[in-house]
């Protein structure tokens, strides 16, 4: 007899990380390029062997201590906030929290390829919302698509992989349109490279409106992809409802405490990020010189809408030793970290070759 497996997986998306090929340069998971900080790296080195608390023993379930970091660091108060694997898994404990098999899940695409992947594992309807011409999230074409199916809604700002922002206008005229009962979920996973001056900040409405949740991470700018570490702020009611969907002790030791060290260091950490907006800017310029369609990036990456070429853009690039983040299909394009300028010039170099 062959074992029973759900049939809604027939169909569920594969999540695609970006690859690693040895000695080329990868610039396609949006990681940081700079190397881990001292006192990051000790912290992690200290919970190892923490008498009482080291990895022989279970951590925190409720990574108290990170939450009130947390609440010092984004002004929200503690009961507002929640900590998670890395904030797929809090967009993942959302759509458990809210969907399920009739309930639909609306969010831009293209945006962030987990969002389809979660909302599908529950039974619940993904609807994807065209962008714009623009590649940015149309706010109004999601308003219009909200029905008495609609549970949550995610709007990924800068949007992942187009790097486009909305504006706080028409997140707020957005917002009004919503119904009480459905949540939005304002997803900034790339918040600290966002210099866009009319870009919405998610703590002002988390915790002054019962229906929107902020996610954050401290994956990209802090640094720590490798341990995974996000965190939401929210009602208290859906804090713990994502509380009780959570895989028991998935934040483990070293992930908390390689994030108290990040927050504490976010002094350190800023004029990293501003020579990635530098570098930004840089990229972005040349490419569009070399006659690249480039939308505005608020976020650590840049997009080539290049549709159907796209795999062979990856290709060509993977040939000149630079691994790049291709979604090739009719909608699709190619993503590019921002790396360190070295590596950013082998990628510029492999982009003039590219024959158009």
């Amino acid at each position: 007899m062959t074992v029973r497996i759900r049939s809604a997986l027939d169909t569920l998306p594969a999540y695609a990380p970006g690859r690693s090929v040895p000695g080329a340069i990868k610039l396609a998971s949006n990681e940081l390029s700079f190397p881990t900080l001292p006192a990051v790296a000790q912290a992690i080195a200290d919970a190892v062997v923490h008498e009482s608390a080291g990895i022989n023993r279970y951590p925190d379930n409720g990574a108290a201590a990170l939450v009130t970091a947390l609440a010092r660091h984004s002004g929200a108060p503690e009961s507002h906030l929640v900590a998670g694997c890395g904030s797929v898994a809090l967009c993942q404990q959302l759509v458990q929290a809210t969907a399920e098999r009739g309930d639909e899940v609306l969010f831009g695409w293209r945006s962030f390829e987990a969002y389809p992947i979660v909302t599908q594992i529950t039974g619940a309807t993904a609807v994807r919302v065209p962008v714009t011409a623009g590649h940015e999230l149309d706010l109004d074409a999601i308003a219009a698509a909200i029905t008495p199916a609609t549970r949550l809604i995610f709007i990924c700002t800068p949007n992942n992989p187009t790097g486009t922002t909305i504006r706080r206008a028409g997140w707020e005229s957005f917002l009004d349109r919503v119904p009480d009962d459905v949540l939005v979920t304002i997803d900034e996973a790339y918040t600290e490279f966002d210099d866009a001056p009319d870009s919405p900040d998610g703590l002002d409405y988390a915790t002054v409106r019962p229906n929107v949740v902020a996610l954050r991470t401290l994956s990209k700018a802090y640094g720590l992809a490798g341990l995974r570490v996000g965190y939401a702020i929210a009602d208290p009611a859906v804090v713990s409802a994502m509380r009780k969907v959570a895989i028991p002790f998935a934040l483990n030791s070293l992930a908390q405490a390689a994030a108290l060290a990040a927050l504490g260091a976010k002094d350190e950490l800023a004029p990293r990020w501003r020579q990635v907006v530098t570098e930004r800017e840089r990229v972005h310029a040349a490419l569009t010189g070399l006659g690249y369609e480039v939308p505005t990036s608020r976020a650590n990456f840049v997009w080539l809408p290049l549709r159907e070429r796209s795999a062979e853009f990856a290709a060509h690039s993977e040939a000149n030793q630079v691994i790049v983040r291709a979604f090739p299909d009719a909608s699709g394009g190619v993503r590019v970290t921002i790396g360190a300028p070295q590596e950013n010039d082998a990628f510029l170099a492999a982009a003039a070759s590219f024959a158009r």
